[in-house]
């Protein structure tokens, strides 16, 4: 099951869902739904949030919901005619924390040591990319690369939780490729500067284009990840090879941090990282999860 946050042609906010390898208006699916059990309302534009922060997005949750009406009325008519417009699956996350380095052959192609415990940093929310969005790189900024990662989003609040119980609180899984200004990080790791504006810059996080349940993803940590530019690949992994599992890592995170439901948590990239230029088109993929399209562009 996957679904989306798009526009309709008319502008008008929309969720939508991947069913039966097509494209439905989830918005309206959901609507009839309410109206079905007698209490209608129509998602707004964060729906898709909204369910996490309720702790109500599962497969088997979206699949009733589709079924039910399906069964009362049928979907033919809700079938997404024209070009889907995509946004950002998540808009509004309370936080964004990436892990550094959770790739041995990546640490090794940059220099760094292997971490003996999870190394992570923030991005920022408005650095935030939908599907088919231009990543802007600004002038005179030097070399800027690409990064592939899989991304998990926080269904339910935690803090100082077991690494058993991870799993338990995320919600769904999605793709985010974590461009960063490269040059400007060496030169701030050499001054001991933070890295918020070589991370964090406007259109610096890709991410999408379908968010995918937790419970529709059988194994996180056996998933083939893979970047390409201009169509040649230029980073292909398996999440098998992570230095700290997923469960490792947001159990270290909640010992210091809460995580809160729509959090994001990009879990690190492979190697084969590399510059992208103006021109450039940028794909990532994880298995099961689509393709990540985005264009490279000037200032």
């Amino acid at each position: 099951m996957r679904t989306f946050a798009y526009t309709t042609a008319r502008g008008e906010p929309r969720v939508g869902v991947i069913y039966d390898q097509r494209p439905y208006d989830f918005t309206r699916i959901w609507q009839i739904f309410k109206e079905i059990r007698s209490s209608p309302r129509t998602p707004d534009y964060h729906f898709l949030q909204i369910m996490i922060e309720m702790e109500n997005f599962s497969q088997a949750i979206l699949t009733q919901v589709i079924q039910d009406v399906k069964d009362f009325r049928g979907l033919d008519d809700l079938l997404i005619q024209h070009e889907i417009m995509y946004d950002v699956p998540i808009q509004r996350p309370g936080k964004i924390l990436c892990m550094a380095r959770n790739y041995k052959k990546h640490a090794e192609e940059l220099h760094h040591d292997i971490p003996s415990k999870p190394v992570f940093f923030a991005k920022l929310p408005s650095s935030l990319l939908p599907h088919e969005g231009s990543i802007r790189l600004p002038a005179d900024i030097g070399r800027v690369d690409h990064e592939v990662e899989l991304a998990v989003v926080i269904g339910k609040t935690a803090f100082n939780i077991p690494a058993g119980e991870v799993m338990g609180v995320i919600a769904a899984y999605t793709i985010a490729n974590d461009i960063s200004a490269r040059a400007m990080q060496k030169e701030a790791a050499a001054k001991g500067e933070p890295w918020t504006l070589c991370k964090g810059m406007d259109t610096f996080l890709p991410i999408g284009p379908y968010l995918i349940p937790a419970d529709a993803v059988a194994d996180p940590h056996d998933l083939d990840i893979e970047l390409t530019v201009n169509d040649e690949t230029k980073q292909r992994s398996n999440t098998k090879n992570m230095i700290f599992s997923i469960t490792e890592m947001i159990s270290y995170m909640s010992r210091h941090i809460t995580l809160v439901p729509g959090d994001i948590i990009c879990t690190g990239t492979p190697e084969g990282v590399g510059p992208i230029q103006p021109g450039d088109l940028v794909q990532a993929s994880i298995e099961g999860m689509g393709v990540l399209r985005n264009r490279v562009v000037g200032e």
